[in-house]
């Protein structure tokens, strides 16, 4: 079945649940089931009330909104383009002429200077992804009428998981970046009480692990630590066919143990340089060899108060995993390394850790954040700007700031107000007999104030809070040759294969095939390390 046609179905489905009664043979009324209830005089044979629509409650439009598109916000979906083939897509750019400014005036009956052009040979390869879903036979005697039955929801929801790991592949996804080793955390005395770590006036042991989008992701489900938080370092996959493969989590190798002899009662900061590549921290302390996970930050810093809260050792992670070799690279790792053959010139801004180890004694990592201008601008972003403008000729027209709901509160907040205790530099009028009054704000763009845009304020799920994204959604030269920005170059798109049945179990697998290009990473930026203040 066309891979198109299979995404067109689902998507008319979810949003028509009519179409469902239309395809279906016909829903009767429900089969009357046994069910007994304790009476005044014994036991009643009562009906089974059961809708035979099942609900599909959670989110999937909200968790793709760079493959689906924001008609609302006019945010196309990322194009995608039919392949021809080969390993990997192969492009050349031509990013500068006249780099060396040779001097225009010419003398009479001679020639002018050699100007000479800077040019890239950029490729990316292919990749494959894919999911799998299993329907065993008594599922669907078990289904009765329900709508829709087990196989067309095994369908939807394959295709759809698909599309939301995509998604998170289009922001975060790192097959070429290796983060390396941590750096080695500074630990110093917090100078304020309140401290309960049971190395009081012992030697305090804390090791720093650095993680990828990808790896922040699959630890973060269960932050703040607990028992079941595992920050992940080589994973090895069973899949159906009874194979094996295996790939990097998204963790740095450990860095070196840093220690401190500890004042009892006392908290203790600890910090290390910002990682390229890296959204978050995963920080393991204790007692020399037994350093434990306790904490995952977004900032390289932290304060440590108490004894660590999880069980996974620092010693079980040994290597740099921070590589996923088996997907492309998405816009982070486009941005800090160099996917397609060349440095990236993409803006990339990393902030301090503040004080200490991120906001000095009674906090816990606080950072430092986004700063207001008191003129109803984010200087971080006003920086940005000028400096794409300046650099590049390049404004964001079209494009998008992408960042986490941390983040979005943080900057309406400075916007409004500026400054803790100053009053808002809006004003809000009222008619004088006003009976309901609707309050709260929410910064849906930002001008450019250099090439006079507003650019577009996306909340997006899967953007790391303590990072900021901005990207282009077309490149501003006249004749670029650019018809997308960024682009699938697909070998095959979404399609769906039903294996022959070899159990009583029917197997349905949900592919892609492609290539993820960014045309121009000039056109993009990223603010990261940005405290929760």
């Amino acid at each position: 079945m066309n891979g198109n046609a299979i995404q067109e179905l689902v998507e008319a489905i979810s949003a028509d649940p009519r179409l469902l009664d239309r395809l279906s043979k016909g829903v009767g009324d429900l089969l009357q089931k046994d069910a007994f209830t304790q009476g005044v005089n014994g036991q009643q044979v009562v009906w089974y009330n059961l809708n035979p629509t099942i609900m599909f409650l959670y989110p999937y439009l909200e968790q793709v909104p760079l493959i689906a598109g924001n008609a609302e916000r006019g945010i196309a979906p990322i194009a995608r383009v039919q392949s021809k083939g080969g390993a990997a897509a192969h492009w050349k750019t031509i990013t500068s002429i006249d780099p060396d400014s040779v001097a225009g005036g010419v003398g009479r009956g001679q020639r002018a200077g050699a100007m000479r052009m800077n040019s890239n040979d950029l490729f990316s390869p292919f990749y494959g992804m894919g999911v799998e879903v299993p329907v065993d036979f008594e599922t669907r005697y078990e289904a009765g009428q329900l709508t829709p039955e087990p196989l067309a929801i095994a369908s939807q929801s394959g295709l759809r998981a698909l599309m939301i790991k995509q998604e998170k592949m289009v922001i975060g996804g790192n097959s070429s970046l290796a983060l390396g080793i941590s750096p080695t955390p500074t630990v110093t005395d917090g100078a304020s009480s309140g401290g309960t770590m049971s190395q009081g006036g012992g030697t305090l042991s804390v090791i720093c692990v650095a993680l990828t989008n990808d790896g922040y992701l699959r630890a973060v489900p269960n932050n703040p630590v607990t028992s079941a938080t595992v920050v992940p370092g080589r994973i090895v996959r069973q899949n159906l066919d009874g194979s094996s493969i295996a790939f990097g989590g998204g963790s740095a190798q450990p860095s070196a143990n840093a220690t401190l002899s500890l004042t009892a009662s006392h908290t203790a900061l600890a910090s290390v340089a910002p990682v390229s590549g890296a959204v978050a921290y995963a920080w393991f302390w204790g007692g020399v060899g037994t350093e434990t996970l306790g904490a995952i930050t977004t900032i390289a810093g932290i304060e440590l108060k108490a004894n660590p809260t999880g069980v996974q050792l620092a010693s079980s992670l040994t290597a740099d995993n921070s590589k996923d070799g088996l997907i492309p690279d998405g816009l982070i790792t486009q941005m800090t390394g160099s996917t397609f053959g060349a440095v990236s010139n993409s803006y990339v801004k990393y902030t301090g850790n503040g004080v200490g180890a991120g906001g000095g004694a009674g906090t816990i990592g606080g950072g430092n954040g986004l700063t207001g201008d008191n003129a109803g601008g984010i200087v971080e972003f006003d920086a940005l700007f000028k400096d794409r403008w300046e650099n590049f000729r390049l404004g964001f027209k079209g494009g998008y700031i992408l960042m986490n709901s941390q983040e979005i509160a943080n900057i309406t907040k400075k916007i409004l107000q500026q400054a803790a205790g100053s009053t808002s530099l809006f004003r809000t009028s009222l008619e004088y007999n006003a009976q309901n009054i609707v309050v709260g704000r929410r910064i849906t763009a930002y001008h450019n104030k250099y090439t006079n845009e507003d650019v577009s304020i996306e909340v997006h799920p899967w953007v790391p809070a303590g990072t900021v994204m901005f990207a282009s959604s077309r490149v501003p030269y006249p004749m670029a040759n650019v018809t997308n920005l960024l682009e699938f170059e697909e070998r095959q798109g979404f399609y769906q294969i039903d294996w022959p049945l070899s159990t009583r179990q029917y197997q349905s697998g949900f592919y892609w095939d492609g290539a993820f290009k960014n045309h121009f990473t000039p056109a993009f930026g990223m603010i990261s390390n940005l405290g929760n203040n």
